[in-house]
């Protein structure tokens, strides 16, 4: 695996870092590399893209910790048989047990977007429980934001259940999807982002198995209020922190205000500057307060 470096970081993704596969009881299996000994840190990346989110913060991640690093499933190097179903319930549940197998009972466990949603949901409903837990920017309990542009992607993305569609959309994908994506999701239009979008559109072209198991899940992944969360954040017995990038529209900071009045004893931490992809804005930032919390 190649090294990639970001904001003036060091050189992180090793090629002594090999894949490994985590098999699900249901045939389901979760791609994931990991790096460093100790105790045992997953981190959990955004909708769309891979564990190469995280690529600027695993070298000094992995001096204190053993790092772990899935490509969620339909991502990456991981399960994209349309045969799943590819719930929030059943994401959740691979989530939860590739965090007991390959983290061990009491991982920390860090999540940004869609990957915090399911790190929150296993913690709420004790599909797993982790040591600590470290959400960025999600939408937490609210509607996901951009509702007009979710409802044109559900559309469109549905289109892979239809014959000959499929393959269509799997090659239109890296074509609209272009590696320069990854500088406008970051805040300092780092050109390093750009790995990113590349590497996790890397094998989409052709790939109609990914394509239909995408549509079923722009169908079943709910994008409205998540209000039984309001009811789960009282009852969260963990360490919680807020880790929230300042200049991500996606994810405005005041979601980060109004949740941190929710949750018990949880802490706020914001990273100025930084946007959607924060750990390419501030490498130094989002490490120094991983490390801080999960120490």
């Amino acid at each position: 695996m190649e090294a990639v470096a970001a904001g003036g970081g060091a050189a992180i993704l090793r090629d002594a870092m090999r894949l490994r596969l985590y098999h699900h009881h249901d045939g389901a299996r979760v791609a994931y590399w990991e790096e460093g000994t100790g105790q045992a840190l997953v981190l959990l990346h955004s909708l769309g893209l891979s564990h190469r989110e995280w690529a600027p913060v695993v070298g000094a991640l992995s001096a204190r910790f053993r790092v772990v690093l899935p490509d969620l499933p339909l991502h990456g190097d991981s399960e994209d048989r349309p045969r799943h179903p590819y719930t929030q319930a059943w994401l959740t549940e691979v989530m939860a047990g590739f965090c007991a197998d390959a983290g061990g009972p009491r991982a920390a466990v860090a999540g940004h977007d869609i990957g915090a949603e399911l790190a929150l949901r296993m913690a709420a409903t004790g599909a797993y429980g982790p040591a600590r837990l470290v959400l960025m920017g999600n939408r937490m309990h609210r509607p996901a934001p951009f509702g007009g542009w979710r409802t044109l992607w559900r559309v469109v993305a549905g289109l892979g259940a239809l014959p000959v569609a499929d393959r269509a959309l799997s090659h239109a994908a890296p074509l609209l999807l272009r590696p320069r994506l990854g500088e406008y999701l970051s805040a300092q239009r780092i050109p390093e982002s750009r790995d990113v979008v590349r590497h996790a559109l890397a094998d989409v072209g052709g790939n109609t198995n990914r394509a239909r198991a995408w549509a079923k899940f722009a169908r079943r992944w709910p994008f409205e209020a998540q209000r039984d969360l309001l009811d789960a954040y009282p009852a969260l017995r963990l360490p919680v922190l807020l880790l929230w990038a300042e200049e991500d529209p996606l994810a405005p900071i005041d979601l980060a205000r109004e949740a941190i009045d929710l949750i018990p004893g949880a802490a706020l931490r914001t990273l100025p500057g930084a946007g959607f992809l924060a750990a390419y804005d501030d490498p130094v930032a989002v490490a120094r307060e991983l490390i801080s919390f999960c120490g």
